[in-house]
């Protein structure tokens, strides 16, 4: 149980038209919110708006939910999360995810299989990278330092910069329970994408076991303060459909995977069936209206109040809030979770 939940902004990652919330960063910051966090998927970057908001502000905290494993090298990250905190002033709270198998293979070029041993490898090499102790080696199958190959020249080198922090905290964005086991084993915290908190200590209880003392479950929310719940749930159902439909491939789908835990595997095995076979409509009056209002936090203050008790009662320490656009909303909602 939690009952002093921390308060994070997530802008996710730019649509079609790009949006600089520099405005509502410094709201958020003014307002007392603990972070703010950007993502990536195969559009606008996670670190670029992140240094842009960092740049603008001196004390909220900069996280990334998710930077793409595949996107850079482990020493590659390593370098822009050590640049990074040392510009903000030690904020930086580094989200890495392994995405999936469309974007990986379609976008990047590289393969997916064996996430969970490529994401153990990355963060390895990263906090060898930061510590700093000697050159960096690396003995492992996906990431091996110096590379054991090509011209036959590599050497193990050292950062040349003494980081800020050499401990830069980790975040796994992961829904499976491997990868949650694997988050409690090797990270400070986990990014969960979709979450019922009636469910996920039952869900994810075990799993979390191994997680030491401070460890950190920020789950992103879609919350959305408004007297129209009707339209709300519409809007979180729209997310749903796409996620669970179009967000990754028949028999390959980890947010699919993730609802059917929830208990809602039939709905998500039509909601998918109905989106790949173009009756996109269909798809979306297929979600149930319990799983999106379960899964946010949506309507105007006195529901989302009363909605806000399963999330203290919860293993839930962070809320990460999607969807406000305007400093009211944002200061409602800190009134709300912060009280």
């Amino acid at each position: 149980m939690t009952a002093d939940l921390r308060l994070g902004l997530n802008l996710g990652y730019w649509q079609r038209d790009p949006f600089d919330a520099t405005a509502l960063v410094q709201a958020a910051e003014r307002l007392g919110y603990d972070s703010v966090w950007t993502a990536e998927a195969y559009g606008s970057d996670a670190f670029t708006p992140l240094a842009w908001y960092g740049a603008r502000t001196s004390r909220i905290r900069l996280g990334t939910s998710v930077v793409q494993l595949s996107a850079r090298t482990p020493a590659a990250t390593a370098m822009t999360a050590m640049t990074l905190d040392h510009l903000t002033g030690g904020r930086l709270l580094l989200g890495i995810g392994a995405s999936g198998p469309q974007v990986v293979e379609g976008w990047y070029g590289v393969p997916f299989p064996r996430p969970l041993a490529r994401t153990r490898e990355y963060v390895e090499i990263m906090r060898k990278v930061w510590r700093r102790d000697e050159p960096v080696t690396h003995d492992g199958e996906h990431y091996p330092l110096p590379y054991p190959g090509g011209a036959g020249l590599g050497k193990p080198l050292k950062l040349i910069t003494r980081p800020l922090r050499p401990d830069i905290p980790v975040y796994l964005g992961a829904e499976g329970p491997r990868n949650v086991a694997l988050a409690a084993e090797i990270a400070d915290g986990w990014l969960p994408l979709f979450t019922l908190p009636e469910r996920i200590g039952e869900m994810y209880g075990p799993p979390l076991a191994g997680a030491a003392p401070g460890f950190d479950i920020a789950a992103m929310v879609m919350t959305l303060l408004t007297d129209d719940v009707r339209g709300a749930l519409d809007t979180v159902k729209a997310m749903l459909t796409l996620y669970i439909g179009g967000m990754g491939a028949k028999g390959r789908n980890f947010h699919s995977d993730i609802v059917a835990r929830m208990g809602y595997g039939e709905a998500a095995e039509r909601i998918q069936a109905l989106y790949l076979a173009g009756r996109r409509q269909e798809a979306f009056a297929a979600v149930p209206d319990e799983l999106a209002d379960g899964i946010s936090l949506v309507g105007p203050a006195g529901r989302i109040r009363e909605r806000l008790a399963a999330w203290r009662a919860s293993p839930v320490t962070s809320l990460l809030v999607m969807g406000p656009r305007d400093e009211d909303s944002l200061r409602t909602i800190r009134d709300l979770v912060l009280g």
